[in-house]
């Protein structure tokens, strides 16, 4: 007795967008797998601007002036050189530069921070290094709306 290779019927599909639209869904409410990822894979080097990645997973070798990001995941032998800025970081390779992270920053035991790093929670497994500063990101050093400047006071 043997089995259709596929189903009689086949499952349902959800509705698909109009032509050149994406479906409306937040960053955060995406699966990993539904992000837009960009792999740099082991013996790949890039150069450049990256642009509208979610999710940026180095691990050959990114040069790159800015970075911005929701997560920055740089694999063991992964080096990423410039500045990135991102909600969340884990590091098991190398950063040189500077790196903001308005989340965690995970540095890996097999992870290098050489430059600046910045972020609101900090974990460094032992054997992960962290040369060069060190900032914190507290409430207090959120940036403040700017006042409106204070009318001068006539004297009589």
């Amino acid at each position: 007795m043997s089995r259709p290779p596929f189903p009689a019927t086949p499952a349902p599909q959800p509705a698909a967008p109009p032509a050149g639209q994406r479906p409306a869904m937040p960053a955060q409410a995406r699966p990993s797998a539904e992000r837009r990822t960009l792999v740099v894979g082991r013996g790949i080097s890039v150069q450049g601007v990256i642009q509208d990645a979610e999710r940026l997973v180095v691990q050959g070798t990114v040069e790159a002036t800015m970075i911005h990001a929701t997560e920055l995941s740089i694999d063991h032998g992964g080096m990423f050189r410039g500045e990135a800025e991102v909600e969340d970081a884990e590091i098991a390779g190398t950063i040189d530069g500077t790196l903001t992270a308005r989340g965690s920053l995970i540095v890996r035991a097999s992870g290098r921070v050489l430059g600046t790093a910045r972020c609101r929670r900090l974990q460094v497994e032992d054997g992960g290094q962290i040369t060069g500063k060190m900032e914190m990101i507290t409430e207090s050093a959120a940036p403040r709306a700017a006042e409106p400047p204070k009318a001068a006071e006539a004297s009589d």
